[in-house]
């Protein structure tokens, strides 16, 4: 089906059907307009992803890293459908297969960003929900998506997790308003020379979040972690080079360098552990895949 065709239904405040979670929060939507599935179920086990949306690949490792053991945990991931980090965290959510639910900022009719059409058809397959507080062919504005962010926080039982935020994003107002709202909040550090981990940072060292480096942080216990990749089949030097890229990305001539190689068999090396799978390349520099 196209996301068109799937029906628009509303429900009024107080409705059997209208998100008891949400019902809960100081200033809820009178009326919430939705397409696909918002079951109660949905939301016992959720959690709110936000964050910048000029994401990095430091971001994007990050989302890699929790979402997978939040699938597994059956956790409906809740974000802002936006650029970035929300982006991120719904396409991962459904290639993983959860459920993922999209609040918007404008109306149900009204893709934005528009290159997402294909994710919110994708959304709505896996059984996952559409929803505004807004009119069908309302447009979204500048004030909206602030004002969406109390939904995103409102719909997340387990709270909310800050992945990458510049220092004036509108992650940190959901982050907030999750404070408000008496929800946990969980923000991933990030390399003090970022601008978009300078707002994360700044939630952990003013105390307004709990650090999260792994999905044991959020989920309050331990989870079995498999290995990355298996080592049978690596030669001696394939090993030397995932030794080094454990600490760090690097470029190809940091690695010969590193390794005492001729470059041209670094290059040979990158090569056929990219099409293991073992590794990628992003702006020049390699990183071992999760």
């Amino acid at each position: 089906m196209k996301w068109y065709e799937y029906p628009i239904k509303k429900c009024i405040l107080g409705d059997k059907i209208y998100p008891k979670i949400l019902g809960k929060i100081k200033n809820p939507p009178k009326f919430l307009f939705f397409r696909g599935n918002i079951d109660q179920n949905i939301f016992e086990k959720s959690l709110a992803i936000v964050g910048s949306r000029r994401i990095t690949r430091y971001g994007k490792m990050v989302v890699e890293k929790f979402i997978p053991f939040l699938v597994r945990e059956k956790i409906t991931i809740i974000s802002g459908f936006m650029y970035g980090v929300d982006t991120e965290a719904h396409q991962k959510c459904l290639e993983y297969g959860g459920k993922t639910v999209a609040v918007l900022g404008g109306g149900l009719n009204v893709i934005y960003p528009p290159e997402n059409e294909k994710l919110y058809e994708k959304i709505l397959e896996k059984e996952g929900a559409i929803i505004s507080e807004y009119e069908p062919d309302f447009k979204p504005q500048l004030w909206t998506f602030p004002q969406r962010n109390r939904i995103v926080a409102g719909l997340a039982s387990l709270g909310v997790l800050v992945i990458e935020a510049g220092e004036k994003s509108g992650a940190l107002i959901t982050a907030q308003l999750a404070q408000q709202q008496g929800k946990k909040v969980f923000s991933v550090p990030g390399p003090i020379t970022s601008a978009v981990s300078l707002g994360t940072n700044l939630l952990i060292k003013n105390r307004r979040a709990k650090m999260a480096i792994a999905p044991e942080d959020i989920l309050g216990k331990k989870i079995e972690t498999p290995s990355l990749f298996s080592l049978e089949g690596l030669s001696p030097l394939e090993k030397k080079i995932l030794q080094l890229l454990e600490t760090e990305p690097l470029t190809a001539d940091e690695i010969a360098k590193a390794t005492e190689e001729n470059i041209i068999e670094i290059g040979k090396n990158l090569s056929l552990m990219s099409l293991k799978g073992v590794i990628s390349e992003y702006a020049g520099k390699y990183y071992l895949n999760t």
